[in-house]
C-alpha cells in the first residue's frame, strides 16, 4: 500500500510563500504603529506654544484669567431720602407685568380685573404683593421697603378703581412725595 503525496487540493495559499515575505511582514508589522505612535506625538505637541514675544503671561492677561465670576454689588441708600413713593415703585418694579397684564396679573387701570381682588382688603393685597402670590415673586422681584410695596399697591389698586388711603409711613421715616396727594 503506497501512499500518494499529499497535496493541498483546496486550492487556498497564504500571501507569505517564502522566508523573506515573512521577514519583511514581521518587520512592517512593528515599524508602522511605531512610526505612527511618533507622528501623533509629534503632532499633539507641537500645537499652540507661546512664541517668545506673546504677552500670554503679562500682568494684564493674567488678571483677566483670575477675574473673579461674580461681583457683590452694596446699595448705598441715603437717610434723608425716606421711602420712594408709590407711583416710582410701581413704576420701577411693577409696570413691567401689571401694564401689559402678563401671567394673569391685573392690568394697571383695568376696574374689571380689578373687582374682585378689591374685596379682599387692602392688608391682603399688601400681603400678597410683599410674599408673592401664583406667578408673582415676592414684592414683584424688587428690592423695596414693605412701606413702599405697600404704597405701591394703594397706587396700583387706586388706579384700578379700588378707594384706599396711602398708609402712614413708618416713625423715623419721612412720608413719600405722593402721600399728601393720596386719593
Amino acid at each position: 500500500m503506497s501512499q500518494a503525496p499529499q497535496s493541498n487540493e483546496s486550492g487556498h495559499e497564504g500571501p507569505i510563500s517564502t522566508p523573506q515575505q515573512l521577514i519583511t511582514a514581521v518587520v512592517l508589522a512593528f515599524l508602522v504603529p511605531v512610526v505612527i505612535i511618533v507622528l501623533l506625538v509629534t503632532y499633539v505637541t507641537t500645537g499652540s506654544k507661546q512664541a517668545a514675544g506673546s504677552d500670554a503671561l503679562s500682568p494684564q492677561a493674567v488678571a483677566e484669567r483670575i477675574m473673579p465670576v461674580g461681583q457683590v454689588d452694596l446699595k448705598m441708600v441715603s437717610a434723608n431720602a425716606g421711602p420712594r413713593s408709590g407711583e416710582d415703585v410701581y413704576k420701577a418694579q411693577c409696570a413691567a407685568c401689571h401694564n401689559a397684564g402678563m401671567l394673569g396679573a391685573p392690568k394697571f387701570g383695568e376696574a374689571g380685573d380689578w373687582t374682585a381682588r378689591l374685596g379682599k382688603g387692602l392688608n391682603t393685597l399688601v400681603d400678597h404683593a410683599l410674599k408673592g402670590f401664583n406667578a408673582m415673586p415676592p414684592q414683584g422681584g424688587g428690592d423695596f421697603s414693605d412701606h413702599e410695596i405697600s404704597l405701591a399697591v394703594v397706587h396700583l389698586v387706586n388706579a384700578g378703581g379700588g378707594k384706599f388711603d396711602a398708609p402712614k409711613a413708618p416713625e423715623g421715616a419721612a412720608a413719600p412725595a405722593d402721600a399728601a396727594s393720596a386719593p
